[in-house]
């Protein structure tokens, strides 16, 4: 099914994040992969995305089983809202589909269970598209931070916050929205990979305004996680606040800040202190779907096991639930996470040029 040196790919949820950065990273990917069909409910979309992508296979959601039978693509990137991730997955790996998706992987930690099995039972490969595993200024912050550059690492920091437009996917509870789940499970990402470990216990609080925007869901949430080794990590997340983003590890002989720290749309820059010494580093703006592509691509042609696996997406929920009890109860809730997650280094950086920013068609930014 698969071609001898590449990997042909479906996108299925063709909205903001799919036209800006998933469609055009093919273009930088396209040594292993090839994009050969869409899956939408827009045909307005399906019509001019096929026409500039030159794609000539495409289907509505209802006819995902009849895409699914065609034999023209080997795996699929779902960038679907978050309820809908489960059975496109399922539904993908049961026909011998690979499946690459966006995160967070699912819901519940159930959901993200019954894919991981589906995906097992079925022999193929499933990743969650962690992005920032392969980018460079966050994985010179991991190399660093091994490297003993400020001491042993004993604290992790982070703000993430937006303004979400009104009426936007991510305020509806039902459909998997909310902060924690959109962006603050970046700030758990990182400060897993950053401490290399899992946390092991969890405290959270939320709150909201009287903003109508928040009727469904919390505005902001605020969560200490204890680490192994007594490490802690800090951090807050809101979709009702200025857009900031950044973190910083506070080390025993030195500390790591790097802002934006979860951005795909510009430049950052890493600022490294120790002994009285400051060094800054910048990072120019890079596509960071393209090596995500590849890496995926490399694992099908391969058969290697991808590194930001299912098990690494179904800690980040089991982080998010303890957080949700937490929060709910006011009590200290206890963390069970998968040991077997792979934690990301420098190995996987890819560095690829940035895209030109596409025409988007009947898709928006969520975020003012």
């Amino acid at each position: 099914m698969t071609l001898k040196n590449k990997v042909r790919f479906a996108v299925a949820g063709l909205g903001h994040i799919a036209q800006i950065a998933v469609l055009p990273a093919f273009k930088h990917a396209s040594e292993k992969c090839e994009l050969t069909a869409l899956i939408s409910n827009d045909s307005e979309k399906i019509e001019d995305l096929s026409r500039k992508y030159d794609i000539d296979r495409a289907w509505s959601y209802d006819q995902f089983d009849e895409a699914l039978s065609c034999g023209c693509f080997d795996a699929l990137y779902i960038a679907l809202p978050n309820d809908m991730h489960k059975a496109f997955a399922i539904r993908a790996a049961n026909a011998g589909v690979h499946v690459l998706c966006e995160k967070p992987m699912a819901v519940t930690p159930g959901d993200a269970g019954e894919m991981i099995e589906a995906a097992r039972r079925n022999r193929v490969k499933l990743m969650v598209a962690y992005r920032l595993h392969f980018e460079k200024a966050n994985m010179t912050a991991v190399d660093l931070i091994q490297k003993g550059e400020i001491g042993q690492a004993r604290l992790f920091n982070s703000s993430f916050t937006m303004q979400v437009k009104e009426g936007n996917i991510r305020m509806q509870a039902e459909r998997g929205g909310g902060p924690l789940h959109d962006i603050g499970i970046y700030c758990i990402n990182a400060a897993r990979y950053l401490f290399q470990a899992e946390p092991i216990e969890a405290m959270a609080i939320t709150a909201k305004s009287a903003d109508p925007r928040f009727i469904e869901i919390e505005e902001c949430c605020g969560a200490v996680l204890r680490f192994p080794d007594e490490k802690i990590a800090n951090f807050y997340c809101s979709f009702g606040a200025a857009d900031v983003q950044w973190y910083e590890v506070i080390g025993s002989e030195g500390s790591i800040y790097l802002e934006p720290s979860y951005a795909y749309d510009r430049e950052s820059e890493l600022t490294v202190r120790n002994d009285g010494q400051e060094e800054r580093h910048k990072f120019p703006k890079r596509d960071q779907f393209a090596p995500e592509l590849l890496h995926f691509a490399e694992c099908i042609l391969e058969n290697k096991e991808p590194r930001p696996s299912g098990e690494e997406g179904l800690n980040d929920l089991k982080v998010i639930k303890a957080i949700q009890e937490s929060a709910a109860s006011g009590k200290l809730v206890a963390i069970e996470s998968h040991s077997r997650s792979s934690k990301p280094n420098r190995e996987l950086v890819i560095e690829k040029p940035p895209v030109i920013t596409p025409h988007l068609i009947n898709a928006e930014s969520g975020s003012r």
